[in-house]
């Protein structure tokens, strides 16, 4: 599950997406490198979390600017399949 990129579905974090990093029992914590660096990850609630098919390599998100550029590139891809 480390490394899978999560939509939030719940919270002041709603639409966003982020990185699991760590998981523990219901619980995930999850990382976007910016709001949510990876040296302070946010504690979520598997429910409030929509899980994609894409899993990130655990190279590439070492630091907090890999992750925002993974994400971003993610992001940009999801976006571009959604217009018509």
């Amino acid at each position: 599950m480390i490394g899978r990129i999560v939509c939030s579905k719940a919270g002041r974090d709603k639409d966003y997406f982020m990185v699991v990093v760590k998981s523990e029992g219901d619980y995930v914590y999850v990382c976007d490198g910016k709001e949510r660096p990876l040296d302070r990850p946010k504690r979520k609630n598997i429910k409030h979390l929509q899980f994609t098919n894409t899993v990130l390599e655990t190279d590439s998100f070492k630091t907090n600017k890999q992750l925002k550029k993974a994400l971003a590139a993610y992001r940009d891809a999801a976006k571009f399949k959604e217009e018509p």
